[in-house]
Order: structure tokens, then C-alpha cells, then sequence
């Protein structure tokens, strides 16, 4: 693959005012920030798109369940690591973590047809069937909720494909929940 550089306010001018406000926000920059600084302007839409997706109906609970979704769909090891962490910090309960890790299903009927529906917006490609949106809607799920679900998968599509294509190393602030595509249900090696 071709290297990419973690860049710096310094060495990405264009990207620098996300990069100082990420550096004040959290302590660091973010490896993932770093690489898409490359593209200012896909730093700059990843960015916004998160803020908006966290404006969403869904809880933080929620949002979490679709983006840890996607990125193990993704078998984005960086985002699995870096959400794993964020949904802690959110207080996402451990069990919904772990289930989320392993590609099993949650206990809670809700958060898994939020789980369910996740995947088959990922796997169909947004093309669920009518009995996937009905069973969506009979968890208490709104027509809001599936385009949120689409706009969460839109957000992980552009960090997940970025971190492939760069492969991004993971921060030290995730390093204790490093995943592996293999740390799924199912997975062969």
C-alpha cells in the first residue's frame, strides 16, 4: 500500500484549525484526523458529519451500536478500537460492548433490531427488504431512524475506508481495546 503521513497542524496548513481543536479537545490528535488531513476536505466533511450524527434522534448508546456495527462489517480495526473506547466514555453499557466486538446479539429486544437493521442496511447495501423495516418500526423505531442509521453508515464508510487504505496505526488512547477482524463470531482465519 501506498504510506500516508500522520500529519501535524504543521505539516497539513489546510487541515490545521481541526487539528489544533482536536489536539485541544482531546489531548491528541487522533491518528485517524492525521491521515485524513491529507485531504482537508475529507477531514473537514468526517468531522461535520459526526457532529451531525450525533444531533440525531438516536441515543449515544445507539449511534454507538451502528458505528461498532459497521466498522467490524468493515473489518476496521481502528475504528473498533477508537468506538469500543468512545462508547465507555459514553457509558455504553460492557455487554452491549462486548456483543457489539464479537458480531453476537444483544439481550436488549430494541438495541438489537438496531443491531439487526445495522447490518442489513451495511449488507444490502441500502437495499433492506419491507420485513426488515417493519421489524425496525415494531422495535419503536421511526422512518427518521432508518436515514439515521444511513447517515451513521455514511460516517464509518469514510473512516473505515481511509484507515484500510492508510492503515492507520491505532492511538495509544485505544491501544487496550485493539481488535482484530478474527475477534468475531464466525471468523476464519
Amino acid at each position: 500500500m501506498t504510506d500516508y503521513p500522520i500529519h501535524t497542524a504543521e505539516t497539513a496548513p489546510k487541515a490545521e484549525t481541526i487539528l489544533r481543536r482536536a489536539q485541544k479537545a482531546n489531548g491528541f490528535v487522533p491518528n485517524l484526523y492525521a491521515t485524513m488531513a491529507e485531504a482537508p476536505a475529507l477531514l473537514e466533511g468526517y468531522v461535520t458529519l459526526s457532529a451531525t450524527f450525533d444531533k440525531s434522534d438516536l441515543s449515544a448508546t445507539e449511534r454507538q451500536i451502528v458505528l461498532l456495527v459497521n466498522s467490524r462489517l468493515n473489518g476496521c480495526s481502528y475504528c473498533m478500537a477508537a468506538h469500543t473506547m468512545i462508547a465507555k466514555m459514553q457509558g455504553v453499557p460492557e455487554d452491549v460492548v462486548e456483543a457489539l466486538r464479537s458480531g453476537t446479539e444483544l439481550s436488549d429486544p430494541k438495541l438489537e433490531a438496531l443491531r439487526s437493521f445495522a447490518i442489513k442496511i451495511n449488507e444490502s447495501r441500502g437495499w433492506p427488504e419491507q420485513s426488515d423495516l417493519d421489524a425496525f418500526f415494531a422495535a419503536g423505531y421511526e422512518k427518521r431512524n432508518v436515514l439515521e442509521v444511513v447517515l451513521g453508515t455514511a460516517l464509518k464508510v469514510m473512516s473505515n475506508y481511509t484507515n484500510h487504505i492508510a492503515s492507520t496505526p491505532v492511538d495509544a488512547a485505544f491501544a487496550e481495546a485493539e481488535w482484530a477482524p478474527s475477534d468475531a463470531v464466525g471468523a476464519t482465519d
